[in-house]
């Protein structure tokens, strides 16, 4: 695909930006030889031709309207930073040669700052409500930094950077060449069950699998979610999925379903499908890190972590998740079955089905620097306790099946449990999330799922 900034943009901004900094300084030569009724003249025609300068800034259209506006913001800071470094000389020129007065440079400083302002905050504004990769750690580091002289042009470049970086990279997701990327490649036999894992719930405007449903529904995908509790015994979220199962079948027809479950969502669909005579209704389960051997580190904090503190979170915990739409959550239900000795029990209550295709995925980071927020935190506890994992989950607790896939890093980066499933929408280089999935549904196309 070819770069979405044309040389005839590039161009365009530089243009731009010479004649934004043109608007700007000329009514300050020409004060020199008018009277004060002309200058104002002046002054209100520069203006009027600023604003119609601004108009005029380099425009695209993407499929998704916030790349839309990311474009918009991303260029008006660039012409920001060129027109700045344009002005500075031009200023410095502008005092030796006309050696104005005290009330002159204050005034003339307060000009320039405004209509600079004018072009920063346009352009930062839209940045900052539009993109997803600058993250909230740079909002806030270039929020401080921009009172900094000299180290807020420096970071104000590294956001452009990022965000121009983000552009190029979302763009080749809407478009394969030249053409929208609207194809059939992940189109498969039966529709796709995502099943999410504990502590979270499928929720509409707050997607669990962050880009990846999008993505690949773009790609001829159908796509159904599990709905059970956030937090609750396998065994009760084993019934929710089947009964969930069972309806999708009855009203849409579809004789099958194709489960891709992350974490939890592993050990509830695998219950269901043994337990809860779904058997016959299920092609394939695809687990992504998943604990089915449990984790030692959650059997380690439930047997030493203080009563008190954890019914108090519980209780914390299920009255928010049932205001949210639970219908009987249960924190401590849902940990205490992700425990080693609980998931051992587990296991032989949940034999493979030979109708089913089975397969499990595994991903691991590689330091507490990878992953963000509480990850960072738990990685070293949980390796520890457990070996390779990715903050939450061994790398030989989520290697089940006969069928597996390590997902390795490139670099030091590392894959964590929420990068898995896109939850915090990074792109990270040398792994491309939403590929990864659509790789899944190209390999249960072909075969025969």
């Amino acid at each position: 695909m070819t770069s979405i900034y044309l040389f005839k943009d590039r161009i365009k901004r530089i243009i731009l930006a010479f004649l934004q900094v043109l608007i700007i300084m000329a009514p300050l030569f020409i004060a020199n030889y008018t009277s004060d009724f002309e200058l104002v003249l002046v002054f209100i025609c520069a203006v009027a031709m600023f604003l119609l300068v601004f108009t005029k800034y380099p425009k695209q259209t993407f499929v998704r309207k916030h790349l839309t506006l990311l474009y918009q913001g991303n260029e008006s800071l660039k012409i920001f930073v060129i027109s700045l470094l344009l002005i500075i000389p031009s200023y410095i020129g502008y005092y030796f040669i006309f050696r104005p007065n005290l009330l002159a440079v204050i005034l003339t400083i307060i000009w320039i700052f405004i209509l600079e302002s004018l072009i920063f905050w346009n352009g930062m504004i839209r940045v900052y409500i539009s993109s997803v990769q600058l993250g909230l750690k740079t909002r806030i580091k270039g929020l401080i930094c921009g009172w900094i002289p000299i180290i807020n042009i420096w970071y104000l470049t590294k956001i452009i950077n990022t965000v121009t970086d983000e552009l190029e990279f979302e763009a080749q997701k809407d478009y394969l060449g030249d053409f929208p990327t609207y194809n059939n490649d992940c189109e498969t036999q039966y529709p796709v069950l995502f099943v999410h894992g504990i502590f979270f719930r499928d929720i509409k405007y707050l997607n669990y699998w962050g880009r990846i449903p999008r993505f690949l529904e773009q790609r001829g995908a159908t796509l159904y979610y599990g709905e059970q509790e956030s937090s609750q015994s396998v065994e009760i979220c084993g019934k929710q999925l089947a009964q969930r199962i069972q309806n999708l079948v009855d009203s849409t027809g579809c004789e099958k379903v194709n489960i891709i479950a992350h974490s939890k969502g592993g050990l509830d669909a695998r219950y269901a499908i043994s337990n809860f005579g779904v058997e016959n209704l299920v092609a394939s389960l695809s687990t992504i890190n998943t604990p089915h051997n449990g984790c030692i580190f959650a059997n380690y904090l439930l047997q030493n972590a203080p009563d008190r503190a954890v019914k108090r979170i519980s209780k914390m915990y299920n009255q928010t998740f049932e205001a949210l739409g639970d219908t009987k959550p249960d924190f401590l239900a849902g940990v205490t079955d992700l425990t080693d000795e609980t998931c051992k029990r587990l296991n032989t209550l949940m034999p493979n089905s030979e109708s089913i295709f089975y397969q499990s995925f595994a991903s691991y980071t590689t330091s507490s620097r990878s992953g963000k927020f509480p990850l960072n935190i738990t990685y070293p506890i949980v390796k520890h306790f457990d070996g390779k994992n990715d903050g939450l989950v061994s790398v030989e607790s989520a290697s089940f099946f006969d069928t597996n896939t390590i997902v390795d890093p490139v670099g030091n980066r590392g894959i964590t449990h929420a990068d898995i499933i896109d939850l915090n929408k990074e792109n990270i280089p040398g792994f491309d999330v939403r590929e990864f999935y659509s790789d899944i549904l190209k390999d249960l196309k072909r075969r025969g799922f």
